[in-house]
């Protein structure tokens, strides 16, 4: 399959053209139906000449170019209906009925607050140029009214969320001028998720109720289930908490698929070179250091400790927390005792065969270095966050 691109170099271009190298280049196997031969990039600094050529060979069309901040209105409907009658008549030319996509907007419903949009009409002028295609052709064409993309674009331009989260990363000023409006969120990678859904013909259809999307196996329109409607002021409260992990250590809940786990996948695309890394707190002794890595809401610590050669740390037991000691340098020894009883095991562990030895309540445990000249490098993680004062931690000799 030869793909032709539209407005490969803007935001949803890049992301989908990256991913598609993946299908060809067979780096992404989870498409196996998907076979991908040339993918064709046609932006602004391409030649008619590029995309006549293009519009010959291509099997399938994502037609994502257009105009979305002209200097004069009447701009709109020049680059998006006139680019649009330009990428058609180039198909008729050469009887190429390959399937297209359009990529629209839902300012296109004319509905609401986009009743007067002058960029919402020039994008419906634009599908109707299609569905006419289609008629005219018998081509497929498949149109998505997209709500507010997601992705890594450029700040102060046409993403609010881009732009607080550049405003964050950078310690850049910004304005919410009202922390109650909601937004309804299309993240770029399920964007591209859909639009490979669309290349193997599993697309989904829809209708419009106004502004609202209504799924519908029968209706004009194609879309993208997964979107996430969130407040301005649940965006930025938890760009602020993303912002203090370096220093608090704890990252949000950010279950499989929630707006909290793309939105800070986005926000690190924004974060300056030089805020890339972070100093730990390292707690530093005679016997090695002990360092809290991460903290997490609900899922307790990871920490890494270090024993320098011949030490024996922890002497200790819990009531309820638990930890498991994962060794992955050295060689050293864990010991376990139950309190109650005084029955004892031992764990000989090593970096060369990676262990999780569970640190059971009620059992008083240590970590011993075996070796004389190596540090014991042990990756800890516990159940809670260290409360100094709660510290569920009663020292005693195993």
């Amino acid at each position: 399959m030869n793909i032709l691109v539209t407005g490969a170099k803007g935001m949803v271009g890049t992301a989908l053209c990256n991913n598609l190298k993946n299908i060809r280049d067979n780096k992404n196997r989870t498409r196996p139906n998907l076979h991908i031969e040339e993918i064709y990039e046609y932006d602004l600094n391409s030649t008619s000449e590029e995309l006549n050529e293009y519009c010959r060979k291509a099997d399938f069309v994502f037609n994502l170019a257009g105009v979305n901040r002209p200097e004069n209105p009447e701009d709109f409907m020049k680059g998006n209906f006139g680019f649009a009658s330009e990428l058609l008549n180039h198909l008729k030319k050469y009887d190429n009925k390959a399937t297209i996509m359009l990529s629209s907007s839902i300012q296109a419903t004319l509905a609401g607050r986009f009743g007067n949009s002058e960029y919402g009409r020039s994008k419906k002028a634009g599908e109707e140029l299609f569905f006419d295609y289609a008629k005219e052709t018998g081509a497929k064409v498949a149109v998505y009214r997209f709500p507010n993309l997601m992705g890594h674009s450029r700040p102060k331009y046409n993403s609010a969320v881009s732009t607080f989260c550049w405003a964050v990363a950078n310690d850049e000023p910004f304005t919410v001028n009202d922390r109650n409006i909601e937004l309804e969120l299309l993240y770029i990678d399920d964007l591209v998720e859909g639009m490979f859904d669309l290349l193997e013909e599993k697309e989904a259809y829809c209708e419009f109720e106004g502004v609202e999307t209504v799924a519908d196996e029968n209706g004009r329109y194609c879309y993208v289930p997964v979107t996430h409607k969130v407040t301005l002021g649940e965006i930025v409260d938890l760009l602020e908490e993303f912002k203090q992990q370096p220093q608090t250590l704890l990252m949000p809940k950010m279950p499989n698929g929630s707006f909290a786990k793309k939105l800070y996948s986005l926000y690190l695309t924004y974060l300056p070179k030089e805020k890339f890394k972070y100093v730990m707190k390292m707690n530093v002794d005679d016997r090695g250091s002990f360092t809290e890595l991460v903290h997490t809401a609900d899922c307790g610590q990871v920490s890494v400790n270090i024993s320098k050669p011949g030490i024996t740390k922890g002497q200790h037991w819990h009531n309820s927390k638990w930890e498991l000691f994962i060794v992955v340098h050295g060689h050293g020894l864990i010991q376990e005792r139950n309190i109650n009883t005084g029955e004892m095991v031992e764990f000989e562990v090593s970096g060369e065969k990676i262990e999780a030895v569970h640190m059971i309540p009620g059992w008083t445990h240590n970590i011993i270095n075996l070796s004389d000249t190596e540090d014991l490098v042990t990756v800890m993680t516990c159940n809670e966050i260290f409360n100094p004062e709660r510290p569920d931690t009663f020292g005693e000799p195993v």
